[in-house]
């Protein structure tokens, strides 16, 4: 059984990312995990400790969310997931290292679409995937 990791967040651009991989990519045989990375905020210095309780309850409360959205997703689709939400310092870098340890034989996401200069300033946590990966990345862009 072949493992997929589908990125997914609160867009619309994850959402189509994972119908896009329906459409086209999917296959019985494959062991499908919808991997939602939280951003850790226990090292943040610049906040109060409450401000960071707060932000961190905001967080839990959309990935509850998210993981209602897409568990609902996948089972009016037909398709058996794991919804699986972790933490790491950056988003981009659990989803490479969750992929890595869960041997993933690809990795679907979704790309805003950013120009070149605002990507290279914020950064593109696609492009991160894209070259970071060991194993070939899918990346949806909405026309």
């Amino acid at each position: 059984m072949s493992t997929v990791i589908i990125a997914i967040d609160e867009s619309k651009f994850a959402e189509n990312a994972f119908k896009c991989y329906v459409d086209n990519l999917y296959k019985p045989d494959h062991r499908v995990i919808l991997l939602h990375v939280m951003e850790n905020l226990i090292n943040v210095k610049d906040m109060s400790p409450g401000r960071i309780i707060e932000l961190q309850r905001e967080a839990q409360q959309k990935a509850a969310t998210l993981k209602e959205k897409f568990s609902a997703l996948a089972a009016n689709i037909g398709i058996q997931a794991e919804v699986r939400i972790e933490k790491a310092e950056k988003p981009s870098h659990g989803i490479v290292d969750i992929a890595n340890k869960e041997n993933a034989r690809f990795i679907v996401t979704g790309s805003r679409g950013m120009g070149v200069i605002r990507r290279t300033i914020l950064g593109s946590v696609s492009d991160f995937i894209l070259h970071h990966a060991n194993c070939p990345v899918f990346v949806y862009k909405m026309q």
